[in-house]
């Protein structure tokens, strides 16, 4: 089992960063890919950024290709997702998820491991 607890969720202006922290516990956080997927006011959960078990590996949605980092740090068993230069349409519910599998898979329903969520709120 894999518990999982996102925090960093906040109210930013347009152009602005932030940071989301996904914190596990429950087994061996190296062990699962880790995904951060979103899901906006009326709309699917979407895919956002993907890292491998490792963390050498990454895989990015179209639409925050450039501005959003994935990363992981095994050792304080925690996945992070930085995100520059913000826009509106970024506001959503970030999730986190993980799975015994590959990193870049896009499909939400493939990941058995879900975090709370976390609000992300950004006003233009």
């Amino acid at each position: 089992q894999v518990q999982l607890v996102e925090s960093g969720g906040r109210l930013v202006q347009a152009g602005d960063s932030l940071r989301l922290s996904c914190a596990a516990s429950g087994t061996t956080f190296s062990s699962y890919a880790k995904a951060w997927f979103r899901q906006g006011p009326g709309k699917e959960r979407d895919f956002v950024a993907g890292i491998s078990r490792t963390g050498s590996s990454t895989s990015y949605a179209d639409s925050v290709k450039g501005r959003f980092t994935i990363s992981r740090d095994n050792a304080k068993n925690t996945v992070y997702l930085q995100m520059n230069s913000l826009k509106p349409e970024d506001t959503a519910v970030y999730y986190c998820a993980a799975r015994d599998g590959s990193f870049s898979e896009r499909r939400w329903d493939r990941y058995p491991y879900w975090g709370q969520g976390t609000q992300v709120t950004v006003s233009s």
